[in-house]
């Protein structure tokens, strides 16, 4: 979530990030006034945190200065048309005022809206299944601690035959499976917490995994680059193959990336990958990076069927 950088794409074909991007309800339906956050200060600020991990901030925040943070209003383009990022400060009328946390969980976990409407999957809800219930908890309370701004959307310009969002209820029994994350007893916490922030919370595969034709992950090649990225743009093999992915770096030079954006040849992360260095993994602890790092160094090698490239 970011306040002033191109946006990440996810989801709904080709979209994001590595837009990255805990949060991106493309809905705007109004609902009920909610009090502000009465939940203990610890909570809130975890879920602050959460929300940054989640890489919130660009997708929902519009690119205009003095654009207010998480109100909505930012530009998705996809190849299935421009989908615009709603509103999720507490406002009553345009925003997610009145939602519980059951709400919240189940559109990040399941991308159904409070109303029983389906999100379209440019919001990475395939991704977010995985957030544990505490997480979802604390994401809720800091979104009620943020001032209610009033701002709508505007309505997403699509396609006819993506007009109803009964159209994704075919996509999720194609692409979409729901469920926790679980951990791998057979790893250490490091790696699983790599695993967790990888594949669900920062869903880096939401940008960095080819695409079947209608959209969906093709899981057989998971973050192995994808041809058609955010703005059409092909974003880089991640797993451990030597050329074009990551397999000569070290795990420091990951870490490196994550907190400053520099590649071990000294030159800077580019394109949507800038925005979530900024908002998303510069933010993050030491110890979550290097989790992240750990998780990454433990993948096999896997390349797209195009050459793909090597830089972030």
């Amino acid at each position: 979530m970011r306040a002033d950088r191109p946006a990440r794409r996810h989801g709904f074909l080709p979209p994001r990030s590595a837009w990255l991007g805990a949060a991106l309800l493309i809905t705007g339906a109004p609902v009920a006034h909610a009090a502000v956050s009465a939940a203990p200060t610890a909570t809130v600020e975890r879920g602050r945190y959460l929300v940054q991990a989640g890489g919130c901030l660009t997708c929902h925040t519009a690119p205009q200065p003095g654009a207010v943070p998480l109100a909505g209003g930012r530009a998705l383009k996809t190849a299935f048309g421009t989908f615009y990022s709603p509103n999720l400060t507490p406002d009553p009328a345009t925003g997610l005022g009145g939602w519980t946390d059951a709400d919240l969980g189940r559109a990040l976990r399941e991308g159904v809206a409070p109303d029983g409407s389906y999100y379209y999957p440019v919001f990475p809800y395939p991704a977010y299944t995985g957030l544990t219930d505490a997480d979802v908890a604390a994401i809720a309370a800091y979104l009620r601690s943020l001032q209610p701004v009033r701002k709508v959307a505007p309505e997403h310009e699509l396609p006819w035959y993506l007009s109803s969002r009964l159209a994704m209820f075919g996509w999720n029994l194609l692409n979409f499976t729901a469920g926790r994350f679980e951990s791998d007893p057979s790893r250490d916490a490091a790696w699983n917490r790599g695993a967790y922030l990888v594949r669900h919370l920062g869903h880096c595969g939401e940008c960095h995994t080819p695409r079947n034709l209608v959209g969906g992950l093709d899981r057989n090649r998971e973050l192995a680059g994808n041809p058609a990225g955010p703005d059409g743009k092909e974003v880089p093999n991640i797993t451990q193959d030597e050329k074009p992915g990551i397999g000569t770096w070290s795990v420091d030079e990951i870490v490196f990336l994550l907190e400053f954006g520099i590649m071990p040849d000294g030159d800077f992360a580019g394109s949507s990958m800038s925005a979530v260095i900024e908002d998303n993994t510069s933010k993050l602890t030491a110890a979550d990076r290097l989790a992240i790092a750990t998780y990454l160094k433990s993948l096999g090698p896997s390349r797209q069927a195009g050459p793909g490239k090597q830089r972030p």
